[in-house]
């Protein structure tokens, strides 16, 4: 029987009686091999393999600063998950082009307004990719991630929700939430005894609220408001720069794809309604109505021109398509993605400072009063808005101050000649920091004092235009950046005249915590009073 058994030795072990003649040297690398065991292959493996990062990872660096060396294949993940401003900070002032590598990302670095600057006005080599898992929460199909002319002919399809007649339909929207939310404030604060509490929350509440309003008017109720305003901080979560790119159960992702896709169905719902509403001849009082109704215009111009006849009709500035409700929701949730962590900072840190500065905050109440005549309760519109020079100058310099986006990832699409000396590889991710240049001694005078004057008798405007990076710049920058600004004017001028606020400061208070923007470790906590006149 043994004679006639099958025999299962390895090719291997006996390679050196096959008819092909093996090299001496050859054939001692495939003895060692085929006598190894399972651990010894295993480790072998694992050894090439970090061989392989490592050399993968000196490569991509080339002459930029980062570490001498990775950790193997994680690199500081741990250090991402739980982000510190301070790592940040001295990660930008280490050079202008600096990088690490986060398991299978290579990311590079711009720190100095010049190197952000490039790649933000280098769409021919980068294209904005935020995270992994953004496709999936936001759409793959996003206008957001197009690219090129695609992205180009979109954009100008939005650029007419932003003028300053569709920003004058949406203030009655924002004065209405505003003096609802500050009512709630006062109660807040008399509900803790008149104690401190973290204001942070509250903040987020109101700037969604106030965002859901502009974007898709009361075709949400409160309720629904309430249940964005609360569970918004999960898609942030899931948004962070590190996490993982699939979504598995009970994870961040996990959580965030469901908070997204519970508002993408509101505003689905939303923009249903305003389709029938504006049908109807309704007048338009939020950013949805006012796209529906352009593509309304652009209908009616498509089918006059394919009936031969378009007297009497005056062709849109950009002819529409029909977008379907969903395409509608995607876009609009692009709107309060982009605004809601970013004004909810500044809107915090607002609260915070004007309570450090007491000074500032009496000359921006004296001229949100002027402005309406003596009345404090009396609504403004957009021309007296914009009139209010200093109130703009006290949130012009917020935002340099303390600016909520400090990075911005693009990811390379090929090769990206960044400097003379070096090339970012492609897919790697670019991020350019916006903070430095906000901090730049050459163009800001103390540029760690909060100082409004640097915009209201300075010369900041000017001689920081090119520094002034909160909004990005090149095809990509924020579109809707004059809106954000003077919704920030009309938060702070409202709040001056109906509350007065004591902010408690604590050994925190002046620290940074870093949650997709920046907000103070401690929350802000406030007492909040309504102002007597």
């Amino acid at each position: 029987m043994a004679t006639n058994a099958t025999s299962f030795t390895s090719p291997l072990a006996t390679i050196k009686y096959g008819a092909v003649p093996v090299p001496p040297q050859l054939e001692y690398a495939l003895e060692i091999v085929a006598n190894a065991s399972i651990w010894q292959i295993l480790i072998t493996l694992l050894a090439v393999a970090v061989a392989y990062d490592q050399i993968r990872y000196i490569l991509n660096k080339g002459s930029i600063v980062g570490p001498a060396m990775k950790v193997p294949f994680i690199g500081p993940f741990l250090e991402s998950v739980n982000p510190k401003f301070e790592e940040y900070h001295a990660k930008w002032l280490s050079g202008p082009l600096s990088c690490v590598s986060v398991f299978h990302k290579f990311v590079v670095i711009a720190s100095t307004r010049d190197m952000a600057r490039k790649v933000f006005n280098s769409p021919a080599f980068v294209k904005p990719c935020v995270v992994d898992v953004a496709h999936k929460l936001l759409g793959a199909d996003n206008w957001v991630f197009l690219d090129g002319k695609a992205h180009v002919d979109f954009r100008k399809g939005l650029n007419g929700l932003f003028t300053r007649r569709a920003l004058e339909i949406y203030l009655p929207g924002q004065e209405e939430v505003y003096n609802r939310y500050f009512k709630s404030f006062v109660e807040i604060s008399k509900a803790a005894n008149m104690k401190p509490v973290p204001w942070m929350t509250q903040f987020r509440e109101i700037i969604t609220a106030v965002s859901c309003r502009t974007f898709v008017g009361h075709y949400l109720g409160d309720e629904a408001v309430k249940k964005i305003a609360d569970d918004y901080y999960l898609i942030t979560e899931a948004l962070e720069l590190v996490n993982f790119p699939i979504i598995i159960p009970f994870t961040k992702t996990w959580y965030g794809k469901k908070a997204a896709d519970m508002v993408l169905a509101e505003f689905s719902r939303c923009a249903a309604k305003s389709k029938i509403r504006m049908a109807a001849g309704g007048e338009p009082n939020c950013i949805m109505d006012a796209w529906v109704v352009e593509m309304i215009a652009s209908k009616k111009w498509r089918d006059a021109e394919e009936a031969g006849n378009t007297e009497g009709l005056t062709k849109p500035t950009h002819v529409l398509r029909d977008f379907t409700d969903y395409e509608i929701a995607q876009t609009v949730f692009t709107f309060l993605f982009a605004s809601q962590d970013a004004t909810s900072s500044a809107a915090t840190w607002l609260f915070q400072i004007m309570a450090q500065r007491p000074d500032v905050l009496d000359r921006v109440r004296a001229e949100n009063l002027a402005t309406r005549n003596g009345n404090p309760d009396a609504p403004v519109n957009l021309e007296q808005l914009e009139s209010m020079s200093y109130t703009r100058a006290v949130v012009r310099e917020l935002l340099r101050y303390r600016p909520p986006v400090l990075m911005v990832p693009y990811v390379a699409k090929k090769p990206f000649p960044i400097t003379d000396t070096y090339t970012a590889p492609k897919g790697s991710m670019v991020i350019p920091s916006t903070y430095l240049a906000l901090r730049d001694p050459e163009v800001y005078q103390n540029p760690d004092v909060f100082d409004p004057e640097r915009y209201y008798t300075g010369d900041a405007e000017v001689k920081g235009a090119k520094n002034y990076l909160v909004f990005g710049t090149g095809p990509h920058y924020c579109i809707g950046q004059h809106y954000a600004q003077m919704n920030l004017c009309l938060f702070l001028g409202k709040a001056s005249l109906q509350l007065e606020w004591e902010h408690h400061a604590t050994p925190l208070s002046e620290e940074i915590q870093v949650f997709a923007t920046i907000f103070p470790k401690d929350h802000c906590p406030l007492v909040v009073k309504e102002r007597k006149w």
